[in-house]
């Protein structure tokens, strides 16, 4: 168990990194998108471009990163109202189902999807659209990895804070 908790714990770290770094360098483009625009009357488009894609990459990155906490949004008027095995099984059947649906959309379509376009080139950067949509796989696997590790610690019966508190 300590070694999934090391491999949770670094994926988290490398997670959060991410997408504070990603986070940072939106902050700087905005600011100079908008010295370029309101100061110099000279709007840029790489900038905008940039903005765009930069948050696609944060948003996807952040979605695994949360998913992995479990501290995702989720309709728990079922689950709160069971306990004890049948809450585990419930648990462990949606972490299943998510996996699935991740699996099939987010990696095989992404996947799918970013073939097809590394031949187009984005307006104003030039760079493949496959690059840019590299993050649905990327952030699918991270996701289906968070759901094994889920699912293992269901299994056991470990939450999120047992494993934090093991330091």
């Amino acid at each position: 168990m300590k070694a999934l908790t090391s491999i949770r714990k670094g994926i988290d770290t490398v997670l959060s990194y991410a997408c504070g770094i990603v986070f940072a360098f939106m902050v700087c483009v905005g600011t100079y998108q908008i010295v370029t625009r309101y100061f110099f009357n000279s709007p840029s488009t790489v900038s905008e471009e940039l903005l765009t894609y930069s948050f696609t990459w944060m948003a996807l990155l952040a979605a695994a990163y949360v998913f992995g906490k479990r501290d995702h949004m989720r309709m728990g008027f079922l689950a709160d109202k069971i306990q004890g095995t049948p809450k585990k099984i419930l648990e462990i059947v949606i972490e299943l189902l998510v996996m699935a649906m991740v699996g099939c959309i987010m990696i095989f379509g992404g996947v799918s999807i970013m073939k097809l376009t590394m031949t187009q080139s984005t307006a104003s950067l030039g760079i493949p659209m496959g690059i840019v949509y590299a993050i649905l796989p990327i952030s699918g696997v991270l996701i289906f990895v968070y759901g094994i590790l889920n699912i293992i610690d269901l299994w056991h019966g470990t939450k999120q804070e047992d494993c934090e508190v093991e330091e």
